[in-house]
């Protein structure tokens, strides 16, 4: 076992950030998120943070160790810590904090919805399908010949916002999730070509690729942005 010291983000309401440290006894083994739950559990009840899953499918757990964005329930301890060294854990930037570790993820939410890949999408083949169960009312039904448009294993965690220089310069930015969830999509419909082709779509991004590097589901979003200039410079030269 070992002992280490982790540092972690404190913030109430409108009181102004600090750090707290604990001394926690680990595993190497076991996971940042193990940690944090462990001071919970045992040192302060007052620590608020996110998780669910444990095993990076809900992206709920995504903050920044060691300055760096994670996936907290799949980053292993001893990949980013010594024995006896010091762990900083953080909220996740570009999103206001709600309590500790817990950041205000609607701004993401919102602008996934606004370039048409809502939280909840039906699916071309439903699981109801062939069985005597009637599915949810407010989930239409999709033909077989349909494609799923939403952006395939993106789990919405906020990590590549976190990650964007120009994110933390402009709030109105699109960001990279929703612009690759653009990309998947192509720009048939007219509202997202004009999303895209915005003064904050595809052209505010500076190709830093800081959000590829950090995207725990290997979606590429910078790549994907990329791509998607490449789509709306030819919808340009085709339309004039």
């Amino acid at each position: 076992m070992w002992k280490i010291t982790y540092r972690v983000h404190r913030q109430k309401g409108n009181e102004p950030p600090h750090y707290e440290t604990f001394q926690v006894e680990v595993d190497p083994e076991e996971y940042v998120l193990d940690g944090v739950e462990k001071i919970w559990a045992s040192e302060d009840r007052s620590l608020t943070f996110r998780h669910a899953c444990h095993h990076s499918t809900c992206g709920a757990c995504g903050m920044r160790v060691n300055g760096v964005e994670k996936l907290t329930c799949i980053t292993k301890i001893k990949d980013v810590v010594q024995d006896g060294g010091t762990l900083t854990v953080e909220p996740l930037r570009n999103f206001p904090v709600v309590s500790d570790l817990v950041v205000d993820l609607g701004p993401l939410y919102r602008k996934m919805a606004a370039v048409q890949a809502p939280a909840v999408h039906a699916l071309s083949m439903t699981p109801w399908e062939g069985q005597n169960i009637a599915p949810p009312a407010d989930i239409p039904m999709r033909s077989a010949d349909e494609e799923y448009i939403r952006l395939p294993d993106c789990i919405e965690c906020g990590i590549c916002i976190s990650a964007c220089p120009v994110a933390a310069t402009d709030p109105e930015y699109f960001g990279p999730a929703p612009l690759a969830a653009i990309q998947i999509q192509g720009l048939d419909k007219p509202e997202l070509l004009a999303l895209a082709d915005s003064q904050e779509g595809v052209w505010r991004c500076h190709s830093a690729f800081e959000c590829s590097a950090v995207c725990p589901s290997n979606v590429d979003p910078g790549r994907r942005i990329m791509d998607l200039r490449r789509q709306v410079s030819a919808k340009r030269l085709k339309l004039a």
